[in-house]
């Protein structure tokens, strides 16, 4: 589906029966500079391009729609979020002409609230973080006598409609080529679930998926390592500050973090979706789950910006990490035995909650590490490295 298809003359989503699906194709373009780089073909996918500026869009507009078809125009979406997941919400909402109802936590600042109220969303803050939040938009959702929750990320819908963006990219590829590895970032799963399920779709099962956090927010790294399968010696023991919480549905173990301390805070579930790492467990092409320094996102972002002249929320970034360390990407995704260069894609994931006074916070504090030292910690699959800045 081509952007001209979805908007009018003045902007406006159109609501033609034939635009079944709202999120826009976002192009797959090669980066000269990250292929110079890492001496391979690296490729873009840029869902920074979406209409609420983030990945987020594709699943959530997906359920969204479907939701209003289901329960009729009547119906009055709420969702807890400060963040990607609710403005996706919102933008999707107002496109199809639904009430909506945004719960932020206490904190939010004037900004962000104002991206919703730009929505036309209805904004209430409510609650010390978001669980409280979400449970309040619970408890509005099942009081309304046609309200719908919609989830942030733990849903098979929301995974259908991401998976969107693999069936693009296998299309985009030139001469059908299939790629030698796919990073995204991972907070509470959400596009891993739909990069794994798109990956089903287009035979690409067996493709490594490079899943990437913050250091501070790592709670699909630390379910992963609670149960048998990449990390050496696993099931491992419960990290400090970790609570082990068993799905007896997907029969898996998954961690619950008390408290998130990276800044990238759109990666900061504190729990992930227990389906979707199942679904990393038992992926035929692997999972190969990183973490790494705050520090070594921003400094991505910051390299990303100069390089493609976007801006990107740390989330965004952590997924480019390997992009701007070659060490690293060579680690993770090691040379082709018959010598031809290796074809990648990075998820530019997008996000909304950036700007130009954090990058100069992003810098100061990269110059602040790089003046006392010139090693960053990455943990994978069990195993801590070092790498030099590069």
């Amino acid at each position: 589906m081509t952007v001209e298809s979805n908007i009018d003359a003045t902007g406006n989503f159109k609501l033609a029966a034939a635009n079944r699906d709202m999120w826009l194709e976002t192009p797959l373009i090669w980066s000269p500079h990250l292929s110079e780089r890492l001496n391979s073909n690296v490729y873009l996918k840029l869902e920074n391009l979406q209409p609420s500026q983030s990945y987020k869009y594709r699943g959530i507009s997906h359920f969204v729609r479907l939701a209003v078809q289901t329960r009729g125009p009547s119906v009055h979406l709420f969702v807890a979020s400060g963040g990607n997941a609710g403005l996706a919400v919102a933008t999707a909402a107002k496109a199809l002409g639904a009430l909506c109802t945004v719960y932020l936590p206490v904190g939010a600042s004037e900004r962000v609230k104002q991206f919703f109220r730009t929505e036309e969303a209805d904004v209430h803050v409510q609650g010390n973080g978001y669980a409280e939040a979400l449970s309040a938009a619970r408890v509005a959702s099942e009081s309304h006598s046609n309200g719908v929750l919609v989830p942030a990320y733990e849903h098979p819908t929301l995974w259908e409609g991401h998976a969107s963006m693999i069936t693009e990219a296998a299309r985009q590829l030139p001469h059908e080529t299939k790629p030698d590895a796919i990073f995204c970032s991972v907070g509470g799963g959400g596009l891993a679930g739909g990069v794994m399920t798109g990956c089903k779709r287009v035979d690409w099962d067996d493709v490594p998926l490079i899943t990437m956090e913050t250091s501070g927010s790592n709670c699909f790294y630390q379910s992963l390592s609670l149960n048998k399968g990449p990390f050496p010696g696993s099931p491992l023991s419960p990290a400090d500050n970790t609570e082990v919480v068993h799905d007896a549905e997907n029969d898996v173990n998954v961690a619950r973090l008390s408290k998130i301390t990276s800044i990238a805070t759109s990666l900061g579930a504190s729990i992930p979706a227990p389906a979707v790492v199942k679904m990393a467990l038992t992926r035929k092409g692997g999972v190969k789950s990183v973490h790494a320094d705050d520090g070594l996102a921003m400094q991505s972002c910051l390299r990303f910006a100069e390089d493609h002249k976007m801006i990107v929320e740390l989330a965004c970034s952590a997924t480019l990490i390997p992009a701007y360390t070659p060490d690293l990407f060579n680690q993770l995704v090691p040379a082709r035995a018959d010598g031809r260069p290796r074809t990648v894609i990075f998820i530019v994931c997008g996000g909304f909650v950036v700007s130009l006074e954090s990058l100069t916070k992003y810098q100061q504090i990269v110059d602040a590490h790089t003046h006392e030292s010139t090693a960053w910690d990455v943990w994978c699959n069990g195993e801590q490295w070092k790498f030099l800045d590069a």
